[in-house]
């Protein structure tokens, strides 16, 4: 079974940038896909951003293409988004989820992944 902290939130303004990232224990990630989601409040969780396993595979959601960069460092056991120019409306606890075995072929839905996060806090200020 794996493990997942996500960290590196924080409060930001409006324009700023943030990179989280999720720390993976218990079991390598090389063959997971991994993704982040976020849920605001009063909102249901969303789907932001996956990457393959190899990372040759990366989705986003249409509202985050050209600001978000989602990675991963196998070796390191850990993943990243990189946020930039962040609006009010990115305001959401983010959670990294993690899935052995899963191909991702198209936009993945939270019940493609088994193991998630605890969730890192991110607010942005306008």
């Amino acid at each position: 079974q794996v493990q997942l902290v996500e960290s590196g939130g924080g409060l930001v303004q409006a324009g700023g940038s943030l990179r989280l990232s999720c720390a993976a224990s218990g079991r390598a990630i090389s063959f997971a896909a991994m993704g982040w989601f976020r849920q605001a409040p009063r909102k249901e969780r969303e789907f932001v951003s996956a990457i393959s396993w190899g990372g040759m595979r990366t989705f986003y959601t249409d509202s985050v293409k050209g600001r978000f960069t989602i990675s991963r460092d196998n070796a390191k056991n850990t993943m990243y988004l990189q946020m930039t120019s962040l609006k009010p409306e990115d305001t959401a606890v983010y959670y990294c989820a993690a899935q052995f075995g899963l191909s991702l072929q198209a936009t993945p839905s939270i019940a493609d992944f088994g193991s998630w996060g605890q969730g890192t806090q991110v607010t942005v200020s306008s």
